[in-house]
């Protein structure tokens, strides 16, 4: 027997790698529940870790593993590769297949197993948009999947959302870039794997009355095709519609997706945007490493969407001197507007936040880019001071701390 593996867990040489993973005896294993899979797959707890045993050909575990590790290294929500167990034997010398292991991703469940039970409207809206962002950042990663279907798809609930993981990578593969062939090939196998897992549930009584297969599997292709447009597609703006390339972050912002930072070039009289998107946290601490300023990740967001906007209008390449520069002209000229009866009212960072998304309502209603000076004037008169104090909201008396 030989693992290969970066950091093996020495316990897992105990297991009794002489028998095939179905004839494991129990007290070996751990009871989860699992998808459809063509292999044996297999859970043990080993000093509080859960590793998920699947037992494949030696090279389909070797290009898994390989395919696993690569995703890892770019922060892609995958399960994550522990190990390969090859050169397998029996007690009569006979070889046994190899074992890919992987870590099992803790408190999730296959999509498969959500869809057999009763789901609510807004809970299965909130799963379908995870897929499909899942599927989304996989192409832009240049991976395409090959067999994305219910039963090889993870999902965690993460304070109140909703994270899908890929959890099968055998029939995977990553290239510096998809084509519109290859993508459109993964999306009409999801497709096909999805529909068909649908009927499989239904055939067996299941799957919910109210879930149609045609209608599900449509609604992910059709999410999966407006966020892959929203995400891709490079927008020309006017120089003086600054607003319009705010409108697109909310739009992809109610798509589920948080816009790390925007890329844009200068063509004549405007623009070329092309928004980049990222997981929750990053606007956090790219904002405290940039500027120092400590916000939640909402307002991180927004206010970093400003700086970025910010340094394209200003040409400044030097994204260190864009942030100063910002902090200096922009950022801290807005908090020293505040009077000073009304700072308690909110957090420096939650105001500006504010006067950003109050802008752009006020340009919306123009049709025009109506500039932060306006647009902090009439937050100030309009809305702060109409705000009750936060101490006061938060139940303690003003003054008092």
């Amino acid at each position: 027997m030989r693992i290969t593996s970066a950091l093996v867990d020495p316990a897992l040489l105990d297991l009794p790698w002489h028998l095939p993973l179905e004839e494991w005896p129990a007290d070996h294993l751990v009871a989860l529940p699992q998808g459809i899979s063509r292999h044996i797959v297999r859970f043990v707890k080993l000093n509080d870790t859960v590793y998920a045993l699947k037992e494949t050909r030696e090279r389909i575990a070797e290009k898994e593993y390989d395919l696993l590790r690569a995703l890892e290294r770019i922060d892609f929500p995958a399960v994550k590769a522990v190990a390969i167990v090859t050169d397998r034997t029996d007690t009569d010398g006979e070889p046994l297949e190899s074992v890919l292991i992987t870590r099992h991703l803790q408190f999730s469940l296959p999509y498969r197993a959500l869809f057999s039970h009763v789901l609510r409207p807004e809970t299965m809206n909130r799963l379908l948009d995870a897929l499909a962002a899942l599927i989304v950042r996989m192409h832009l990663t240049g991976f395409s999947w090959g067999d994305c279907s219910l039963s090889n798809t993870l999902f965690r609930r993460d304070a109140g959302a909703f994270a899908a993981y890929l959890v099968d990578a055998e029939t995977g593969n990553l290239y510096p870039k998809l084509s519109e062939g290859q993508r459109s090939e993964d999306i009409e196998i999801l497709r096909l794997n999805i529909f068909g897992e649908c009927l499989d549930l239904q055939a067996a009584e299941l799957l919910h009355e109210a879930i149609d297969p045609e209608t599900v599997v449509d609604d992910i292709v059709s999410r999966y095709e407006r966020l892959w447009h929203e995400v891709t597609y490079e927008q020309e703006v006017a120089r003086d519609a600054r607003h319009d390339i705010e409108g697109r972050i909310r739009r992809l912002n109610d798509l589920g997706f948080d816009v790390a930072e925007v890329a844009m070039s200068t063509v004549d009289g405007g623009y070329r945007v092309r928004p980049k998107v990222v997981d929750a946290g990053y606007h956090t601490r790219r904002l405290l490493r940039l500027t120092g300023l400590d916000a939640e990740e909402n307002q991180a967001r927004q206010l970093l969407n400003d700086l970025d906007a910010y340094r394209a209008e200003s040409d400044l390449i030097d994204e260190q001197q864009a942030a100063h520069r910002w902090l200096t002209e922009v950022f801290e000229p807005v908090v020293r507007a505040v009077p000073a009866n009304l700072r308690r009212k909110l957090e420096p960072q939650e105001i500006f936040s504010q006067i950003i998304q109050h802008k752009w309502l006020l340009s919306e209603r123009a049709g025009r880019d109506v500039g932060m000076a306006p647009a902090v004037q009439s937050y100030l008169t309009d809305v702060l001071a109409h705000k009750p104090d936060e101490q006061a909201v938060l139940g303690v008396e003003v003054g008092a701390v």
